[in-house]
């Protein structure tokens, strides 16, 4: 028997989300180091040398490796024998736990979750509550394992019903290239195989606790059919040249992870959820001696990489930009910005999307002429920070409102990150604006070339009020030119055929 204190577990979960804010797990370092040194794209190697510059830059930093630091989901396993000396209820416990590690003052992480989801969708401040899902096993300790999930790649999420007859690999191939690259890849793909449809969901999103050790694999040879439908599944996802950030390549996943469980003889319910380059999570276990402890990695265990844009890439002055320029860029084309952008993300636009529809005007601190707005909801800065963390987020949810804006704003364009859908692109060519791409997963990198940075309007939308930023030098990729050529439609085309091991699909 065991005796688990509440404070050893709420000081237990508060240092656990603090620590992977920061920490990078080794084996995705070495894994994404090992991609790396391989990729043959330039554009994908240049993304995978933020990603790992920017991971070291945490880990020395203490500052959260993605500006979207999660919504917390939590795997605990009770031992039947554990007693507690607690006046809260486990869920209570664990919340409050969150609740620390998000409000920490040295680093604080940002809130992202909203409560009335369907409604009015307020935010709660401390980033509570919780995803927890809790299991009664045999024993006398309380086993937790515990990540801070990206909500750009939880929007990934597929599942299916598959019929018995059905292959698991083409369903598998077929799916995530309709992914895109809003999980930020290269990552892991969590797969559940079987039980209810509600299974194979928790059971993907559990299999992306799992540690990378698909080259292990690769070197013993499997011993099992979920061994040998990994190995397959590893080769061909990547052999469809999705690459890193969706920019093609060699390396679309790190590893895939598959858990399964016995299904009715009339299904085979199949899940995927992807981990994205910001992978957070951590296990540990509680035996009543105190609190968890988490051993600080040394900073020889990051490479050292040296990136330097400004050799090969065009310098842009935001402040005095012209449509004429615009134009002159070239998809796929490396650029350094500076100068004056505006930010904004879902609830703003949606908010900008109502007011130019009642015929009523922006707030008068809101120009967008001849302007870039920026997707980000940045980290609130600690210390001597201008900002926080500010990397980009996912551009393809602002698709619906990219036609308004850009007819209504006088915008020259955007910057997120991962592809923009046909809609978008539509718009993009109608009004000659362009679409820049940086890196997701390289936040704090991203963050060091903010100058300056105020809020603007609508301060009461926390982490997404539209803020003004003065960057200097920061590194964009042109995702979509003026005339509507998309990078990321024709890039992992490109790296599918130059890989060979499936054929590009012709265009219909």
């Amino acid at each position: 028997m065991s005796i688990i204190r509440q404070d050893d577990l709420i000081q237990s979960i508060a240092d656990s989300l603090q620590f992977i804010s920061y920490y990078h797990p080794l084996d995705f370092i070495k894994a994404m180091h090992e991609a790396y040194q391989k990729e043959a794209n330039p554009a994908a190697k240049d993304a995978m040398a933020q990603i790992l510059i920017n991971s070291r830059m945490c880990a020395e930093g203490h500052r959260p490796i993605c500006q979207d630091t999660g919504i917390v989901t939590v795997f605990l396993k009770i031992g039947m024998n554990v007693q507690w000396d607690a006046d809260m209820t486990v869920a209570d416990m664990i919340n409050e736990g969150v609740r620390r590690a998000y409000l920490h003052p040295d680093n604080v992480l940002r809130a992202s979750i909203l409560a009335d989801p369907a409604g009015q969708r307020v935010n709660t401040k401390d980033n509570t509550p919780a995803v927890i899902h809790m299991e009664v096993v045999p024993g006398d300790t309380l086993d937790i394992e515990i990540a801070a999930k990206g909500g750009g790649s939880e929007a990934k999420a597929k599942f299916a019903m598959l019929n018995p007859s059905d292959s698991i690999v083409d369903w598998v191939l077929k799916v995530v290239p309709t992914m895109g690259a809003g999980w930020c890849p290269p990552g892991i793909l969590g797969i559940g195989i079987g039980g209810t449809a509600e299974k194979a969901m928790l059971m993907a999103k559990q299999a992306c606790m799992g540690s990378i050790d698909i080259h292990e694999l690769i070197a013993r040879g499997p011993g099992t059919r979920l061994e040998e439908l990994r190995l397959e599944l590893y080769d061909k996802v990547n052999a469809l040249g999705i690459g890193a950030q969706g920019l093609g390549g060699l390396t679309t996943v790190l590893d895939i992870k598959i858990n399964d469980y016995p299904t009715h003889a009339a299904n085979k319910p199949v899940a995927i959820i992807p981990n994205c380059a910001a992978t957070r999570h951590v296990h540990f276990v509680l035996d009543g001696s105190g609190p968890a402890e988490f051993k600080t990695p040394r900073l020889e265990d990051w490479p050292e990489i040296t990136w330097d844009a400004v050799a090969t890439a065009r310098r842009v002055n935001l402040d005095v930009l012209t449509q004429q320029d615009v134009e002159s860029w070239k998809a796929g084309e490396t650029l350094l910005l500076s100068g004056t952008m505006l930010t904004g993300r879902d609830a703003a636009h949606k908010r900008m999307a109502e007011l130019i529809e009642r015929g009523e005007a922006l707030p008068q601190s809101v120009d967008f002429i001849n302007k870039f707005i920026y997707y980000v909801g940045p980290v609130d800065p600690v210390r001597d920070e201008v900002v926080g963390p500010a990397g980009p987020t996912t551009a393809t949810r602002m698709d619906k409102f990219t036609e308004l804006m850009l007819d209504k704003t006088g915008l020259l364009g955007m910057i997120g990150k991962s592809e923009r859908g046909a809609e978008a692109i539509a718009a993009i060519k109608k009004h000659k604006a362009v679409y820049l791409m940086a890196v997701g997963g390289a936040a704090y990198l991203v963050s060091k070339a903010i100058r300056k940075s105020r809020v603007v309007a609508f301060e009461d939308l926390g982490m997404e009020a539209i803020h003004e930023f003065v960057v200097e030098d920061m590194p964009v990729t042109v995702a979509v030119d003026t005339a509507g050529v998309s990078v990321h439609q024709i890039a992992p085309k490109i790296w599918q055929a130059k890989i060979g091991k499936i054929p590009v699909a012709e265009e219909s």
